[in-house]
């Protein structure tokens, strides 16, 4: 539901923010009755429950149901993600923890999995795989690079937006190209991503806005989830945890297409990196 709502109406807005704020309470509830604590119309509820990816308002009702059973088990901790300045640093650590794991559940319950397994299928194949992120995203860029090395495949996370230009018209088709942008609009992984699509190379976007304009350029679209935004944790923090879980889902996959040359690759990079992690003889 965070993630959709930038995308929808006011109106859908009041029902998924209703619906998201007390499930157990909306479960309780027939279309005519959430539409009514809502100010909406029946029709806006029906509408939001399809948006959410249910048949209908029964469907959306019973997940909350279940959701509403969970919290009442204790599975749900009792924290909130507001972290305050005066915070103990305890109370820091349990709130970033319950974050982290929603922020985790939620990317794993949105993710499209047969874009993803059709995201593996080409990095699997790719000859060349080059991957593009600026800032925090950036890092996410460098990780997935850095794996797909390890496992013995050409990949590239190039952090300079010109050069990462440059080398993106030198691809085609037999090529990949990843972008990764939270917001969906960042102009310096855009026109990578687009110049990787125009010439023939397969494109994929890891993006928390599957509606933004960098979908325009993916053959295949990766949506991730992220926690509220407050003050004190800003939006990168939790985009970078839901980024890293879709790129570790990629690169198992690839790594289990490829295992028999990803073995291998993946000993040899440990046996050749083992003296740096054992202790210096004096």
């Amino acid at each position: 539901m965070r993630t959709m709502a930038p995308s929808m109406t006011r109106s859908m807005q009041r029902v998924a923010e209703t619906v998201a704020s007390d499930p157990a309470g909306c479960a309780q509830l027939t279309v005519t009755g959430l539409a009514e604590r809502t100010g909406t119309s029946e029709a806006t509820v029906v509408r939001t429950s399809r948006l959410l990816g249910y048949p209908g308002y029964r469907d959306l009702r019973l997940a909350l149901a279940g959701l509403a059973a969970q919290q009442e088990s204790g599975a749900a901790p009792s924290v909130t993600a507001d972290i305050a300045v005066d915070d103990p640093i305890a109370d820091v650590v349990a709130k970033l923890a319950h974050d982290e794991r929603q922020t985790l559940a939620d990317t794993a319950a949105g993710l499209d999995t047969v874009q993803l397994e059709a995201a593996v299928t080409a990095v699997a194949g790719a000859r060349r795989v080059d991957v593009y992120g600026v800032g925090a995203s950036g890092l996410v860029s460098k990780d997935l690079a850095q794996k797909l090395l390890r496992i013995g495949h050409v990949a590239h996370a190039e952090a300079d937006p010109h050069l990462a230009v440059t080398t993106a018209v030198q691809l085609g088709a037999g090529d990949v190209a990843i972008a990764i942008t939270h917001s969906g609009r960042t102009v310096d992984v855009i026109e990578p991503l687009r110049a990787a699509f125009d010439q023939g190379a397969t494109t994929i976007a890891i993006t928390g806005r599957s509606d933004g304009e960098i979908a325009q350029y993916a053959d295949h679209v990766l949506t991730t989830s992220t926690a509220r935004e407050s003050e004190l944790r800003p939006a990168a923090m939790s985009s970078r945890t839901s980024q890293l879980l879709v790129v570790d889902c990629l690169f198992i996959g690839v790594a289990q297409r490829t295992y028999e040359s990803a073995a291998p690759a993946l000993s040899a990079s440990y046996e050749a990196l083992a003296h740096r992690h054992s202790p210096r003889p004096r």
